[in-house]
């Protein structure tokens, strides 16, 4: 009777042990069966080959998002406009001053002055929120108040 019971049990262990061996085998083809190459370690070594190109673009891209990031301080960022009347005979505000500048306060001012024969424009260069070569006047000092 012992030897029917223990028969019974190795039995049933075994078809245990068959179930996972199965699934084991299962597993392992899908594994394998998705690539070119036939041994798990030259899948693995071919995971981990992929993982360091990845990290390597990874740093790169890191390195070219810092690089834009300081080099976007250099664009325009901030941008004033002042509206004025130069003349005293010419009725209404029609000369205005632009001020390109970037997050430093350097850039340039644009001035437009409507006159009765026509319209000029004058620049001068900012560096740090004042004039480089020229004295900057009141409407364009507002006009660079008014870009940040």
């Amino acid at each position: 009777m012992i030897a029917l019971i223990l028969e019974a049990i190795f039995f049933i262990w075994l078809i245990v042990i068959t179930a996972i061996i199965l699934r084991l085998r299962s597993h392992y083809y899908n594994l394998t069966s998705r690539t070119k190459k036939d041994k798990i370690d030259d899948i693995l070594d071919s995971l981990l080959d992929h993982e360091k190109k990845i990290e390597t673009e990874i740093e790169k891209l890191k390195k070219e998002i810092k690089d834009e990031i300081a080099n976007s301080r250099l664009h325009v960022q901030k941008i004033g406009l002042v509206r004025f009347n130069p003349f005293e005979r010419i009725g209404g505000e029609q000369s205005f001053i632009v001020a390109f500048l970037d997050k430093d306060n350097n850039g340039i001012t644009l001035n437009f002055i409507y006159t009765r024969e026509g319209i000029r424009v004058y620049t001068k260069r900012v560096k740090q929120g004042k004039g480089v070569e020229y004295e900057l006047s009141e409407e364009e000092k507002k006009a660079i108040e008014k870009s940040s």
